[in-house]
């Protein structure tokens, strides 16, 4: 049985043709090396609009049964930047371990990644979780969060996921194996 993930790019200007998304496809692209599981992605790119960001998330979780929701852009201090509001709005738990870490293993990069707001929390039975924008800080937050994804979706009811260990090594508590 396949997972279904969803990626949601929060940009004005890829959401209105006028710059071409790479952080949808940054996230597909590393998905795509670290799961060994079956799984399908369901994209959709929206303008840094709170009330748009919130439906796609409800939608993603509600309605495609998305397990794990992957936002890509609008976690900065600017003021159209609202996707950790947005995210923050239709979740039922956060998760604040996932934005702390991702911003501890992006300022062992950039000094600029003190500015990033990402969060993450729980729907139902889907895990959301924001990213930065750019294309190479997708892939140094997701290795650092990730190993701990697949027994997060394990606890909130969710499908099993396994990742390629040379790419992600998965971490589950010895009782979970």
């Amino acid at each position: 049985m396949s997972t279904t993930i969803g990626i949601l790019t929060v940009s004005d200007r890829a959401s209105s043709g006028a710059y071409e998304d790479r952080g949808g496809p940054a996230v597909q692209a590393w998905l795509t090396a670290a799961l060994a599981s079956d799984w399908s992605p369901i994209a959709i790119i929206v303008p840094d609009e709170r009330e748009q960001i919130e439906g796609a998330l409800r939608q993603m979780c509600d309605l495609d049964s998305c397990s794990l929701v992957l936002t890509t852009g609008g976690t900065g201090p600017a003021a159209r930047d609202v996707t950790p509001e947005a995210t923050e709005h239709v979740c039922d738990r956060m998760l604040p371990g996932f934005g702390e870490c991702m911003r501890a293993a992006s300022l062992e990069i950039v000094p600029t990644a003190i500015l990033s707001r990402q969060v993450a929390g729980t729907r139902g039975e889907a895990l959301i979780i924001n990213l930065p924008g750019n294309p190479s800080a997708v892939a140094d937050c997701l290795n650092a969060v990730f190993p701990a994804v697949p027994y997060c979706i394990d606890l909130i009811g969710g499908p099993r996921l396994e990742t390629h260990a040379s790419m992600c090594d998965s971490f589950r508590p010895r009782h979970a194996r």
